[in-house]
């Protein structure tokens, strides 16, 4: 009882800490508003929205049971999930977070997976996209191509590490459930029966996609606003400098500069503004920063858990595994990182011994083509999305 009272008031207490900094510092908190809504509005919104409807459509069309079947022998033996967990996994690295846990509560309210698999496939199929870690952070904070082998190689081989640890999670619970033998005709009879069983018309389909679509886009853009707006309060109040206090004796500990220790913890809240941080900070090697931002790419921030924790709570799915998990990959994304930098990045990708340079630059070229496409068109797709999701929600509203 009294430790319900005292988290009581440690949450009155931060909410209300919150409310006075937003009302002294109006300014601040207003320019962290309009960073946080510029990129939501121009890159997350129009680039995780077609991901989100496709997949919607596909599930509602028996798709994602077929590929399931097809991928069960391989799933089940490595990560003890589902077939289907091979959709998610793929969704999640093509459109990044928090797709991978969107799709996982998905599979969970069709019953094509229990509790535990749907904890231990959210668990390990959280990651940033390859157009984030390309084009965003090694492109354009670091200015360096070549970095994102090093980053992508870390962040998806620390998904996969992740993976084979939480296969025995929850293993003293009795499951059923065995690898089956891949069959494409029973992969299309699934598909078949799935698409009987959902009895919806294609045209109430697409619309279903559409509105479960942007209802989670629009609570991942109003995190991504309140998230931005802490991370500026906390730093002109100073807490982030004392919270950093605790954090460099863990560097010294592991020989990671002191400097790099704001940067993470604004990292932690944030990972886009932690990435850019690090990358300006001068006095360290590309080495320490890469392997810092490796660790925040992979813990995703405080803003994406934020985000995974609302939209696992529509479902019985459990946060905490998720949030180990979240731990567990950033420490393998930092010491895969320190493993391949020397044979990958020196050796092979940095000074004379660059065998590639037109792959790399054409890389960058494309990395950057994309970005301009989203900060061009990505407005304009944003709106037109929010109009025909009005026009549906007002029409079945009115009916």
């Amino acid at each position: 009882m009294q430790s319900s009272k005292f988290v009581t008031i440690l949450l009155a207490s931060s909410v209300m800490l919150f409310a006075i900094a937003l009302i002294s510092h109006p300014k601040e908190a207003l320019d962290a508003s309009i960073y946080g809504l510029n990129t939501w509005w121009d890159v997350v919104f129009p680039s995780l929205l077609p991901f989100f409807i496709i997949a919607e459509v596909l599930i509602g069309f028996g798709v994602v049971k077929f590929i399931g079947v097809l991928l069960e022998p391989f799933m089940r033996p490595l990560f003890h999930v589902p077939g289907v967990g091979g959709f998610v996994w793929s969704m999640g690295m093509a459109s990044g977070n928090p797709a991978g846990a969107k799709f996982t509560v998905r599979l969970r309210e069709e019953n094509q997976i229990t509790r535990l698999e749907a904890e231990r496939l959210v668990a390990f199929t959280s990651c940033a996209n390859p157009l984030f870690i390309f084009g965003a952070v090694a492109v354009g904070f670091f200015h360096n191509p070549e970095l994102g082998i090093i980053f992508a190689i870390s962040h998806y081989g620390a998904n996969i590490l992740v993976g084979l640890v939480m296969r025995f999670y929850g293993k003293t619970e009795k499951e059923k459930g065995e690898a089956t033998k891949f069959s494409i005709i029973e992969a299309f009879n699934q598909m078949h029966e799935t698409r009987i069983a959902d009895k919806r018309p294609i045209g109430k389909l697409l619309g279903d996609a559409v509105i479960s679509s942007i209802n989670t886009l629009l609570m991942i853009g109003g995190f991504i606003i309140l998230f931005s707006v802490v991370n500026r309060l906390l730093s002109i109040m100073n807490i982030t400098d004392y919270l950093a206090l605790c954090i460099q004796l863990l560097f010294k500990f592991l020989m990671i500069p002191i400097d790099l220790a704001i940067p993470f913890i604004s990292g932690l809240f944030e990972m886009t503004i932690g990435s850019d941080l690090i990358s300006t900070t001068t006095g360290v090697t590309l080495l320490q920063q890469s392997v810092v931002v490796s660790f925040l790419l992979a813990f995703g921030g405080f803003s994406i858990q934020a985000q995974v924790a609302s939209i696992l709570s529509k479902s019985d799915i459990r946060f905490l595994p998720f949030l180990f998990a979240r731990f567990l990959q950033g420490i393998f994304a930092a010491v895969l990182t320190l493993f391949i930098w020397e044979p990958i990045y020196e050796k092979n990708l940095q000074g004379e011994n660059l065998s590639q340079p037109t792959f790399f630059l054409l890389d960058q070229t494309q990395m950057t083509t994309i970005i301009d496409f989203f900060t061009q068109f990505g407005p304009m797709i944003t709106i037109f999305s929010l109009v025909v999701y009005i026009l549906i929600y007002a029409k079945r509203t009115s009916n």
